[in-house]
């Protein structure tokens, strides 16, 4: 994947308004910010990007991320879909209503590209992954040249995200979109579009409506499964990496570590790491066995993460000094690895003094 300029990332939580819910199906809905005037600027986004949202309850400080589903230029919205048991997705589901504050960062992400150039888009996304996926496709559309081929699995019709949204696009654009509904748990007129968006099925739909020497842009989003399949599918096609995004929604269900305040004594294997973040720099002895991210938050909590499970990458920092070992990666591309890149909720100190700069 070619990632696109990453803007400069501002750290500083805004509490903005909720100007309206819309219930999507009976496990999600779309949730539209009022963004103040004097913020319009530190909130305008690119199509693909995401928020993080800052929730504290009971002393824990939990963050989510959570893709934009708007159009470029259009109001301030994100699509969420609940997790069972999830204390931040159920609440922004089915608590929150219009006129509550919500505290959220800046938008930020790499999964967007330079969309004021005609090309053509595939996306092949799974349940919420259709939130980037809709703001990205709605605004290639509206240039009137750019061409949409959007495959997208859900369990059953009722269960369809923007189904509604999808199907104006539809309406308005003609040949230049071809939307697809693979459904897993509900019978379809074809075979091949009853199923699990994944394997056989996703190379037989690819092989007859793509043509993919044309293809710009690959947009892949969902569950782990769904793109791996999709990624090892278009490597084997000889799509070049360079078209090719990625982003996981989630890869399993082990909720991030709160927050805590509390520095605690280091015992056993420690290295002396540097923090660097937002042009100040603060030493600390962390032990070996505990992410960077992790043992780091306990002096500074203003360190960015949002899943620490190794997916979003708002945790991403560079290593100028020292070693870490990763310990998972599904967000960095070898590219970014390369240089020197690593997800701080995955790294553990391996050489004695570390330096990992968040401003790099």
């Amino acid at each position: 994947m070619t990632a696109a300029p990453v803007l400069t990332r501002r750290r500083t939580f805004h509490r903005l308004t909720v100007a309206r819910v819309d219930r999507l199906t009976d496990d999600a809905a779309a949730v539209t910010f009022d963004v103040p005037e004097e913020l319009a600027a530190e909130f305008a986004f690119r199509p693909g990007q995401s928020l993080t949202l800052r929730r504290t309850d009971g002393g824990r400080d939990e963050r989510r991320d959570y893709s934009i589903c708007a159009p470029a230029g259009a109001a301030l919205r994100i699509g969420v879909r609940e997790v069972p048991g999830g204390l931040f997705s159920s609440w922004l589901v089915h608590a929150v209503r219009p006129g509550d504050e919500v505290e959220v960062l800046p938008p930020s992400g790499r999964f967007t590209t330079d969309l004021a150039v005609p090309a053509d888009h595939v996306f092949v996304v799974a349940g919420s992954g259709i939130t980037p996926a809709l703001s990205l496709a709605s605004t290639a559309l509206a240039d009137g040249r750019s061409t949409v081929t959007l495959l997208y699995g859900n369990r059953r019709a009722d269960t369809v995200m923007f189904a509604d949204e999808l199907a104006d696009l539809k309406d308005r654009h003609g040949p230049r979109f071809t939307l697809l509904h693979v459904l897993s748990r509900e019978a379809r007129d074809a075979d091949v579009t009853s199923g699990r968006l994944e394997g056989e099925r996703l190379r037989r739909l690819v092989g007859a409506l793509v043509d993919t020497e044309r293809v710009d842009h690959w947009w892949l989003c969902g569950p782990h499964g769904l793109v791996t399949d999709a990624r090892a599918l278009l490597d084997g096609l000889g799509v070049p990496r360079e078209r090719v995004h990625q982003e996981l929604f989630y890869v399993d269900d082990v909720p991030p570590e709160p927050v805590r305040g509390d520095a605690a004594a280091v015992t056993g294997p420690a290295s002396e790491v540097t923090v660097v973040l937002d042009g100040r720099a603060t030493p600390l002895t962390l032990p070996r066995d505990v992410p960077l991210l992790d043992a780091a938050q306990r002096v500074r909590g203003d360190l960015p993460f949002a899943c620490k499970g190794g997916v979003c990458g708002t945790c991403r920092a560079r290593v100028t000094g020292g070693e870490v070992r990763m310990r998972r990666n599904y967000a960095l591309e070898p590219d970014e690895v390369a240089a020197g890149y690593v997800l701080t909720c995955q790294s553990l100190p391996v050489s004695d003094a570390v330096t990992v700069d968040y401003d790099a």
